[in-house]
């Protein structure tokens, strides 16, 4: 039986374009469905077919599901605060609806749908213990982009004995690729453009640090493997966000971690960064919330599910944030100035151009 094509939803995305790109490494078709005025760039060189399409318009979905038998819904607003937070919401929760309903027009054509979530929909935890996906969530007062993941995978998992789905919950991922940057890579970019110390709340708290490559093998194996109807956390090392600055020093020789700032001025800090934004129009570097429930508290996961189940891995977190720096470095992301001071000696070599199979030619179809 000839396999059909696998869409993938967000394609010109971070997660969304490695995720093409490995799925064209293993030799499989892949149909591409991204916003009229979204970047083809990391598109471009694969042989892929791209239509276009928005995840919150049932018919484009519906259309763009022609002939594929997987769906990979990847699309999302990755940002986690906007002074409209239905330009958040809407892609995430109305935007599921469409896709699932659209795969449901679809019937039995379609033989599985790997959803992308997130640890936002897992919780936080004020002690280190690392969470699974048994947790309680408890980030209901959160940021937008929180809850509206949260909501997201709630309905996905309420419409799982109607669709052939299974759900998969990154954490925070780095690596090549990022051209946004998400507001995870935003850390990297700012402490490598940033002269002075980088502080953080006195209150520890962390993020488990995965590589995006290593996600986009999770989401194979989940299409490939995962039990329909459930969540598999997609992890990776978990460290407090001073390990972070320490780990991207060690890389870089550029400078350690500032000293730890009380968590009431952080705060006050962000409370007022949302301010200047509602009246500028921009976004701001971090709120009140994401103070309050995300570096003061720790998205620390395990990965052991997926582990057993899926023969899911990653690899250590040094080694991705090395990739994620030598990615923005390539990419003009770094003050040329502040570039010449890193030392490359630890960072891998550029991110290599995609395998392709030798039978395949690399053809770029608009839709």
């Amino acid at each position: 039986m000839t396999m059909a094509k696998a869409l993938v939803t967000g394609a010109s995305g971070f997660i969304g374009a490695r995720l093409v790109r490995a799925l064209v490494e293993r030799g499989e078709d892949v149909k591409c469905l991204v916003r009229p005025t979204a970047s083809r760039k990391h598109l471009k060189k694969l042989p892929v077919e791209v239509v276009d399409g928005d995840i919150t318009i049932e018919h484009t979905v519906y259309r763009a599901l022609a002939g594929c038998d997987r769906v990979y819904h990847v699309a999302a607003a990755y940002k986690m605060w906007d002074p409209d937070p239905a330009k958040i919401m809407d892609p995430a929760v109305r935007g599921t609806r469409t896709v699932l309903d659209a795969v449901k027009a679809r019937g039995s054509q379609i033989q599985r749908v790997v959803l992308t979530s997130s640890v936002a929909a897992i919780g936080a935890n004020k002690s280190p213990e690392p969470l699974d996906e048994n947790a309680d969530w408890n980030l209901a007062d959160s940021e937008i982009y929180i809850v509206a993941k949260r909501r997201a995978e709630e309905l996905a998992l309420s419409m799982a004995n109607e669709i052939p789905l299974v759900v998969v919950d990154p954490c925070g991922v780095f690596g090549p690729g990022d051209a946004r940057p998400t507001p995870s890579g935003v850390l990297i970019v700012k402490y490598l453009n940033w002269k002075a110390p980088i502080a953080f709340p006195a209150t520890p708290g962390g993020i488990s640090v995965v590589d995006v490559d290593d996600v986009c093998q999770g989401h194979l194996a989940a299409m490939d493997k995962g039990r329909l109807g459930e969540r598999y956390i997609l992890g990776g090392e978990n460290l407090t966000f001073t390990q972070i600055i320490e780990t991207l020093s060690s890389i870089t020789g550029l400078g350690g971690p500032g000293k730890p700032v009380s968590q009431g001025l952080v705060e006050l800090l962000g409370r007022g960064m949302e301010a200047v934004a509602r009246i500028t129009g921009g976004e701001p570097e971090f709120t009140y919330k994401m103070t309050r429930d995300f570096y003061s508290s720790f998205m620390w996961v395990s990965s052991a599910k997926a582990e057993r189940e899926l023969g899911y891995q990653h690899r250590p977190a040094r080694k991705t944030l090395a990739r994620a720096i030598r990615w923005y470095l390539d990419n003009g992301c770094v003050d040329p100035k502040i570039a010449a001071e890193i030392r490359y000696d630890d960072l891998p070599g550029p991110d290599p151009a995609p395998s392709l199979p030798h039978e395949r030619t690399a053809v770029f179809k608009e839709g």
